[in-house]
């Protein structure tokens, strides 16, 4: 991953790194991998979250219908 720095504004790129890390879950991962996770939990986890995002996009779905 690259960010340049214009006009010696570090700064500005410092925050379009930390956006660019933030989009791609770098920060998440990382989060998640500081302590070990069964894989029972991880597997429960998961799937928690693919349920969340199917009725976080339903309910947009619905939204934009009607």
């Amino acid at each position: 991953m690259q960010v340049s720095v214009r006009d010696n504004n570090v700064d500005q790129a410092l925050r379009a790194l930390k956006k660019k890390l933030q989009r791609e879950g770098v920060f998440r991962e990382m989060r998640l991998k500081e302590h070990f996770e069964k894989p029972s939990i991880r597997k429960a986890r998961e799937k928690a979250e693919s349920i969340r995002r199917q009725r976080k996009l339903a309910r947009k779905k619905l939204e934009r219908e009607g």
